[in-house]
């Protein structure tokens, strides 16, 4: 079904034969679109430079990304810039907050220049595929699941400052990405959708970093066979398996789509050139990928669906073992979900977001639906992903149909991907065809006591479930007329509603600003002498941003930085807010010359004036960043005083971004968790020169006791050496 192949292989007549040598890596197509787009030669072992074509954000990134900008000196976006809204769209939360952040965005547009999409409108990578996305192309996003490769695109998803970096006309700035194929052949049987193929992959890549910072480049006949839409749900599922991008091979499938959304001119054929050299490969057999489903809690805990149906105690009761130990509390319960005939009854059912939303996702579980009943007990809830496929489904009756059969169809919102909409409830088991399925991504909160979880099954499947009252179901095993007619696209909604202000900026037009929009808080410089205080140690072996910032109502405040940090690690050590304010409070101490309580030795080792010496907190992770780019799992901790993070090694490279673009060192340490302790500190003289050398010698102090430790720093860029020496990308960029 899936097979991995490690070391170099040069892709030559269809097949692919072991090298030795690194010629033809120029052959490649991801080779092709990095070269269009690079300032510097493109050639493993070298820095790329990227200008990216477009950008793309939605309303809980954008303010601060334009917010960053304009501390900077922002006049005018220089590329189109996509602003939708499509994350706070229910204007539920936090009283006028979100709606405020909506007119932001919209005066944003007008005054700079920008692409304004209203709320319900278009998830944003949906909006992105049917409007911006060609052959050749990049992109990049302040969402992580900005992918658009099947319609050969290279987009990548970063944290806000990225996006900043592009704005006010700087690169963003990469080490040439090595590129692993992934060869598809057969195709999928009835039953199967793009979300069971996604899974398989990322279920056999993610647990050994198969394809870890690295780009999928999707070869092979087997793509003949995927609907293009199809593709769209494998590719922008990639970023779970933590690839820094993706592109396919292109088709006249591909020209089709683009030309029935009237860009055939963006349409480019695509395809590696004999002898592609390529780090790897994946081979995937279609015609052998059953439906799947990822358990709780995250998308790689993948397994076949009818090998859960067969053995459910067996498998749910190892589930129900990792989650308790993941989020630590006993009372979460997978194996109360199977009933006295050894069934799997779920709660609720959602098919959402750019995953999901597809018209043809749609299309096919309204067909499945029609072969059974839901009942009164299962709730289930479709979200189209943009008007167009919502115009298009009603012109045909389907949403008649759905609705009919007993689900809601809801407008498009992104919010079951992150935990702000169908909550289900406590002890609630969810099936979503959405994108992640971490904890807290169905909006409970186990810290006080409330307690679901989400697996992530294909619509398909979803739809089989649902038409069988909530029973867990393969759609593999339902008989359904599962030919989908052609999609009928208008834009028309869009040029009725839509703001494009790109080329057309009105500088004397207001912004309006929000009463919880605010600036974001001065930063200060490294100095001479640097010393941090552990304020949390956590041993888990991935901590993921939700888990640094959580996701869901938290979003309201993504435009307040100092009252969202209120929120920072509370799911997951509740006492680091206060721990970290009280070392602010220290620093805040050293700002006005004196030495406070605590750190008396650590001074006298550092042998300098006080206001050579900064005090910041810090926190130690085995494994930090996994999934979301938001910047604010960074912020978060900067505004409240954070310098650093120490971490055995890190999730992602955009996480890693995020630290250095707000002033934070990511330092990494080879040893355990439980050579640290909560109230540690840490004294590193000339940080400076450890950035430079890669290498920390530091001091760690621990009441009486002292003794030396090793702290280093993977390779920074000179930019991005000064932008944490300046104290943030802001400060950097007003020297």
């Amino acid at each position: 079904m899936i097979k991995l192949n490690q070391g170099k292989f040069r892709y030559t007549g269809g097949r692919f034969v072991p090298a030795t040598d690194s010629d033809g890596y120029d052959k490649t197509v991801a080779y092709s679109i990095l070269k269009a787009h690079s300032r510097t030669k493109a050639e493993p072992g070298q820095i790329l430079r990227i200008k990216f074509d477009a950008l793309a954000s939605h309303d809980i990134t954008y303010v601060g990304i334009i917010q960053t900008a304009r501390a900077i000196g922002l006049e005018k976006f220089p590329v189109p810039y996509v602003l939708t809204n499509c994350h706070n769209s229910l204007c539920a939360v936090g009283g006028t907050i979100n709606e405020d952040d909506h007119v932001y965005g919209l005066t944003a547009a007008k005054k700079y220049g920008g692409i304004y999409v209203p709320p319900h409108f278009a998830v944003i990578h949906t909006f992105m595929r049917e409007n911006f996305a060609g052959g050749g192309k990049m992109i990049l996003g302040s969402d992580s699941h900005t992918r658009y490769g099947a319609l050969g695109t290279m987009a990548i998803g970063e944290g806000g400052p990225e996006l900043v970096k592009q704005i006010i006309g700087k690169t963003y700035d990469i080490k040439y990405p090595e590129v692993v194929a992934v060869k598809l052949s057969g195709k999928p049987q009835k039953g199967v959708g793009p979300q069971d193929v996604a899974l398989a992959i990322i279920g056999a890549v993610f647990p050994n970093g198969f394809v870890k910072n690295k780009v999928m480049e999707f070869v092979g006949d087997g793509i003949a066979s995927l609907p293009v839409e199809y593709r769209n749900g494998i590719d922008v599922m990639t970023t779970e398996t933590t690839c820094l991008s993706s592109v396919w091979e292109t088709d006249d499938k591909v020209k089709e789509y683009l030309t029935a959304h009237g860009r055939g001119s963006d349409y480019k054929k695509l395809a590696p050139e004999d002898g592609a050299l390529y780090d790897g490969y994946i081979e995937v057999e279609l015609d052998k990928i059953e439906p799947m489903i990822a358990l709780p809690f995250h998308p790689s805990n993948a397994v076949k669906l009818k090998e859960l149906i067969a053995a459910p105690y067996e498998i749910l009761s190892e589930a129900e073992k990792r989650g308790r130990e993941l989020i630590r509390n006993d009372k979460f319960s997978l194996t109360s979900k199977i009933d006295s005939k050894g069934r799997v009854i779920v709660d609720q059912a959602v098919i959402a977001g750019c995953a999901g939303g597809t018209y043809d996702n749609i299309f096919a579980a309204s067909r499945i639906l029609k072969t059974g009943r839901i009942g009164d007990r299962l709730n289930f809830s479709i979200y189209c992903g943009s008007q167009p496929i919502y115009a298009d489904l009603a012109a045909k009756g389907v949403l008649t149909e759905l609705t009919e059969a007993g689900a809601v169809v809801k407008t498009s919102f992104c919010g079951p991907c992150f935990g702000a909409g169908d909550v289900p409830q406590n002890n609630g088991f969810s099936i979503r065809h959405t994108t992640r399925n971490f904890e807290n991504r169905e909006g409970s909160k186990p810290g006080e006591g409330q307690i679901a979880s989400v697996a992530l099954m294909d619509a398909r499947s979803i739809a089989a479930t649902a038409a069988n009252g909530g029973v867990l179901t393969a759609a593999t095993d339902v008989d359904y007329d599962d030919e989908i007619p052609e999609a009928n696209y208008s834009d028309r909604a869009y040029r009725n509603r839509v703001y494009n202000g790109f080329g057309s900026p009105d500088k004397g037009s207001e912004l309006v600003l929000g009463p919880n929009i605010s600036d974001i808080p001065s930063m200060p410089s490294l100095k001479k002498n640097l010393i941090m205080r552990m304020v949390a140690v956590i041993d888990d072996p991935v901590t993921t941003t939700d888990e640094l910032i959580p996701s869901g109502e938290t979003s309201s405040y993504r435009s307040n930085p100092l009252r969202l940090a209120e929120f920072a690690l509370s799911r997951k050590v509740p006492e680091y807010v206060a721990r970290a304010k009280k070392v602010r409070d220290a620093e805040k101490e050293v700002e006005n010359g004196r030495i406070p309580s605590g750190y008396e030795r650590a001074f006298e080792l550092a042998g300098g004036s006080v206001s050579d010496t900064e005090i910041g907190s810090v926190i130690f992770a085995v494994k930090p960043g996994d999934g979301s780019a938001r910047e604010q799992a960074a912020s978060s901790q900067r505004v409240l005083g954070g310098i650093a993070n120490i971490a055995n090694e890190y999730a992602t490279k955009r996480y890693r971004s995020n630290l250095i673009n707000w002033g934070m060192i990511p330092f990494r340490y080879d040893g355990k968790a439980s050579d640290f302790e909560v109230g540690d500190i840490i004294l590193i003289k000339d940080p400076a020169s450890a950035l430079a050398s890669g290498t920390a010698k530091a001091t760690l102090i621990r009441g009486d006791a002292e003794s030396g430790i090793t702290l280093t720093v993977d390779a920074l860029g000179a930019e991005e050496r000064k932008i944490i020496e300046a104290g943030c990308l802001i400060n950097y960029n007003r020297l």
